[in-house]
């Protein structure tokens, strides 16, 4: 197939028995029987995809299991595992990575690569081609393929193009009407009215086309023959800073592996220095021989861009791998990006060296959410709302401090804020003096507490904007202290403009 004038190109990945492949590979032996999956749909057992051999008998998807049974005797029926089969189809699209870094899932059995910078790196399309046909292939998987300029072309050439054309835009006109995969109905409608291919359809007015079959039939056949915008949409975006290195002879060591990984990390360092800019994101990807690859991840939780610092939390990150990297018959590739960037200044030190302690605990934060999980080490983070059990948010340590510090007492002042809050505030039974003053004395827990000091109130309204869900009642707190020196923070929870009967908690406690 020439190629066409178009700058952009993208080649189309189609496995038509990814499920029953992707299950061979896990099982001892191959079936000696045809291979089908299974799946309850509407109360019934229908399947959800077959191997060559079971096509080859005439099932398909779709057809009911007892059907498939009385046809053929010999059958060999498994659960469909969806999640598996995407979990297989990511890891292909991992390893398509060595081709271009603009990988697209095209679910549930295929991927679209964009091609148009990479093919000069293998000597052109044909050899970037051939080069992952035979990996692919190596992996026991069944590929169809095919390049187009855009990339609702190259899927459709890959999935109906059943002759070989003699050239891209004669295959196109010459696929049939259900390439632009409209519904039943649709369809039927566009074989009976005697358009049974695109170029039949295409030579049409668009106009006539949206009018007579609807909007969506106008807007594939305008995609499959690019007169209409068919954006990719990579599993991963392309980042801002990478490295790579190539080897002619795949490396089988990891600590020869890891010695390259320094290198890479390097030689981003440089390219962040020119630019000013720190990492706070690294992805490693070992790219293995066999087609497969490999990644891992790291993150700081300030911008970086120390060689040793990174390469110790890589070295933390692949000593706690559940699947520990396998070099295979080696790796021919590894790849560094760092998808998240930001500015990075010169920093200066204090005398007393308060910044030299800082990036102390920075390190060993993100030592310990390499190790545990970005998830596992949680801080508290100050949140703009004056409602008490409202003013700080739990999140992960190392994702960025906010620039708004936490409120801090004028110094001599005793803190306006306990230490520890209750979730959520617990009633207490209160006496107060009169009914809307300050409590002398308090029961909580079948304990009676009498007040000897107190402060307050301190009046907190609701968020206007909340008040509606809330009720909108206003809290008078008071910190009190009782006869045996027990601090405590309480509030009456409602006027008695607002509520006839406010009820009283205690919502912290002072150290």
């Amino acid at each position: 197939m020439n190629k066409s004038s178009g700058k952009r190109r993208y080649l189309a990945l189609f496995f038509p028995y990814l499920p029953a492949e992707r299950w061979c590979r896990a099982a001892p032996q191959p079936p000696d029987a045809p291979l089908v999956f299974v799946e309850k749909q509407r109360g019934a057992l229908r399947l959800a995809s077959v191997d060559a051999r079971a096509q080859a008998l005439g099932l398909g998807v779709g057809m009911a299991f007892a059907d498939a049974r009385a046809r053929v005797q010999e059958l060999l029926a498994v659960p469909h595992e969806p999640a598996a089969d995407e979990q297989w189809l990511d890891r292909l699209a991992q390893g398509c990575g060595r081709y271009t870094p603009l990988v697209a899932l095209d679910h549930p059995d295929g991927l679209i690569l964009d091609i148009g910078g990479a093919a000069h790196l293998f000597g052109g399309e044909a050899g970037l081609v051939a080069d992952l046909e035979a990996r692919i292939t190596g992996l026991g998987m069944t590929l169809r393929h095919a390049s187009a300029g855009n990339p609702d072309a190259a899927r459709a050439l890959a999935r109906y193009q059943m002759l070989p054309a003699p050239d891209e835009a004669a295959a196109i006109r010459r696929l049939p009407v259900a390439a632009l995969e409209l519904d039943d109905e649709a369809t039927t409608g566009l074989v009976r009215a005697g358009l049974k291919t695109i170029g039949d359809l295409g030579a049409r007015p668009m106009a006539n086309i949206a009018a007579r079959f609807g909007a969506d039939a106008a807007t594939a056949l305008r995609r499959i023959l690019g007169d209409a915008a068919s954006p990719l949409d990579p599993r991963q975006a392309l980042p801002p800073v990478a490295a790579e290195r190539r080897f002619a002879e795949p490396i089988a060591s990891m600590p020869h592996a890891t010695k390259i990984l320094g290198e890479l990390v390097g030689e981003v360092g440089e390219e962040l220095t020119r630019r000013g800019k720190g990492g706070r994101h690294f992805r490693a990807t070992f790219f293995r021989s066999d087609g497969l690859a490999r990644g891992i991840e790291i993150e700081t939780g300030h911008p970086t861009r120390d060689v040793a610092l990174a390469m110790r939390l890589f070295a933390e990150r692949m000593d706690v791998l559940r699947d520990p990297l396998d070099p295979g018959f080696g790796f021919d590739m590894i790849r560094l990006a760092v998808p998240r960037i930001e500015a990075l200044g010169a920093t200066q030190l204090k005398l007393e060296g308060g910044a030299v302690q800082d990036a102390a605990v920075d390190a060993l934060v993100d030592r310990l959410a390499t190790r545990l999980g970005r998830g596992r080490v949680r801080q508290f983070r100050p949140a703009d709302t004056h409602i008490p059990e409202q003013a700080q948010l739990e999140l992960p340590a190392i994702d960025a401090a906010p620039p708004s510090p936490w409120p801090r007492p004028e110094a001599g002042e005793p803190p306006t804020r306990p230490i520890y809050l209750f979730d959520p505030p617990q009633p207490i039974e209160v006496i107060a003096e009169v009914p809307d003053g300050p409590p002398h004395r308090f029961r909580w827990r079948r304990a009676t507490h009498a007040i000897r000091r107190f402060e307050g109130p301190e009046r907190i309204a609701a968020e206007w904007w909340r008040r509606r869900d809330n009720g909108g009642l206003t809290r008078d707190y008071y910190r009190v202290e009782d006869v045996q020196g027990r601090r405590y923070w309480l509030f009456r929870h409602g006027l008695y403009e607002e509520k006839d009967d406010p009820r009283w908690y205690i919502h912290g406690l002072f150290a």
